[in-house]
Order: structure tokens, then sequence, then C-alpha cells
């Protein structure tokens, strides 16, 4: 049996990479195009407008950007694979080099939100899954939904203006010091603690009402314990996966963040990089967050997979 589960396991990993590859050929062909339509000549970045059109036509040439689209999709795509997306056309430096400065910055600040994300949020959850329909859980499922629908930008403006401006308590930006973290981090995570706290209240709803619950209840097992050790600790499957799954979002999501609170990250290069038209720089940024959605994607449904009895009996054709 437990060969039987090893087997559907590998077989369920294998159908999921190689779907994950297909599609980051399929994102990474879109992005290369949507660079490509693009309007505005790329040449005009890198020169002056003085510069003749002959001249233009030669630096063209030198780029590729003169070669057949196909042709140029296939160059970029080897030499991606490789981590060598170019140069930038505004700040003439590899734009790996630009990313790699950048990604430590945006892995950090990602990380501080969602773990006080997941802080704040799963005790909630729990706690309003055990007193549902009380006045605590519908006043805070109302806030949560809230918080949810304040837009990141004027949350983090807000936060400059009351903290920074008129208290004095943290400085208006940098990265430099932990100080530097508090505000952009609870703006981030304000925004994920009422998906994450809702999902947490529905699973333990879900486990709440399991068997083994309610023999460990019968084990005179003390209440703290069922909720932390045997409801908790089982209603946290799908929140592992979404987890993984948020990560690649809280990378692309710190875009706004990121450029209000002045944060040399992966958002801000984004941006900054879509404003100047700053073509390389943009695809490979695009790029790594695609890429990043797939690979977070695939380990949050290996662990489904490994955790969740159900799916690998619905995997293995629902055999007992």
């Amino acid at each position: 049996m437990v060969e039987k589960e090893g087997v559907i396991i590998r077989d369920y990993a294998i159908k999921r990479i190689l779907q994950g590859i297909l599609l980051v050929f399929a994102v990474s062909f879109l992005v290369f195009a949507l660079m490509y339509m693009m309007p505005g000549n790329p040449i005009d970045i890198v020169t002056d407008s003085k510069v003749s059109p002959e001249k233009k036509a030669e630096i063209a040439h030198e780029l590729g950007y003169d070669l057949p689209f196909l042709v140029q999709y296939k160059n970029w795509l080897v030499k991606a694979v490789h981590l060598d997306f170019g140069n930038s056309l505004r700040y003439k430096n590899p734009v790996w080099d630009m990313m790699a400065a950048r990604i430590p910055y945006s892995l950090k600040l990602c990380g501080l939100s969602m773990i006080l994300e997941l802080l704040i949020a799963l005790p909630i959850g729990l706690v309003c899954a055990v007193k549902k329909d009380s006045f605590f859980d519908r006043f805070t499922v109302n806030f949560s939904l809230l918080l949810s629908s304040i837009p990141s930008f004027w949350l983090g403006a807000l936060a400059i203006l009351l903290f920074a401006v008129k208290l004095d308590l943290v400085p208006i930006s940098g990265y430099s010091t932990w100080q530097n973290y508090l505000m952009p981090v609870i703006t981030m995570a304000i925004g994920g603690v009422g998906g994450t706290l809702r999902i947490t209240k529905t699973e333990v709803l879900d486990v709440i009402n399991e068997k083994y619950v309610t023999t460990a209840y019968a084990k005179g097992l003390p209440k703290r314990v069922v909720l932390v050790k045997h409801v908790l600790r089982n209603s946290l499957i799908l929140v592992t996966t979404l987890v993984f799954m948020s990560i690649p979002w809280l990378i692309s999501g710190a875009v706004i963040t990121e450029k209000i609170f002045g944060f040399p990250g992966m958002g801000n290069l984004l941006l900054n990089s879509i404003v100047q038209q700053d073509i390389p720089v943009v695809q490979a940024v695009l790029l790594i967050i695609a890429i990043l959605t797939v690979v977070c994607n695939l380990i949050s449904d290996l662990i489904m997979g490994l955790l969740d009895p159900r799916i690998r009996q619905t995997l293995s054709g629902g055999d007992n």
C-alpha cells in the first residue's frame, strides 16, 4: 500500500513538473511578445534624438532588434536559461546583476510580512471558529473584509502621514535599519490578514467536526490541547499550501509598497523599468515572477498530496 502511494505521488509530481515547464515556456513567450508589441522604439531610449537613422539601424543590428520575432525570442530564451538577460537599456548594467542586488530586499520584506500575517491570522481564525456566530466572530470577519478592501497605496500613504510625519516614530523611507521595515511590513501584512483569517476559520470548522476531535475530547484532553494539537495542526494543510502560493503574489504585490516607501526591491525595479520602457529589465522581472509562481504552486500541490490522504485517495481512483 505504501509503495502504491509512493508511485502515485511520484507520477503526480512528474506530471505537475512537466505541466509547470510547459507553463513557463508559454508565459515566457507571452512576456516577450507583450514587450515586443509595446509602442515606441527601444533604440530611442539608448540614443540621442540627434543620432542619424543609419546609426540607429546599426545599433538595432548590434542588439538584435532587427531580427524576426521568433529568432529574437529564441535568442532571448537561450540566454535566459543561463541567467543572461542582456543589459539594461537605461543603466547599461547587466540585468541579472541589477535583480540579484534587489532580490534579498524583496525576499526579506515579503518574508517578514508573511510571518506577521500568519501570527495574526492563525490564532484569530482559530478563535473565530471556536466562537462561531458570536459578536467577536462577526466583528472580526467583517473588519477583516474591510482591511482586505483597503488599497495598499492608500494604507501606505496614511501610515507615512501618521507615524512618520505627525508622530515622527519611524523614518519615512530607507532600508538600512529595522525601523525602515516596520511600515512596509505592516502595510503588506494587513492586506493578506483578512483572507488567511477566513480560510483558517473555514478549515478549523471542517476539522472540528471530525471523529478524531470528538475522540480527543472523550479521552479527557484539555480543550486548549485539542484545539492546538489536533484541530489547528490539521487545519494547516491548506494554509501551508496558501503560504507557498502567496509568495509570488507578495513579491509582485510589493510593487506599490516598495515604491511608496522607497524600498530598493524587485517591485520598485519593475515599476521604474516599465515607466522608463527598459524592456530587458521588465522581461526578466516578469519571467522570474512567473517561474516563482509555477514553482510555488508545484510545491503547494506536492505538500497537499503528501499531507492530505483524501487527495492521495482521489489520485488513486478512490481505492481504499
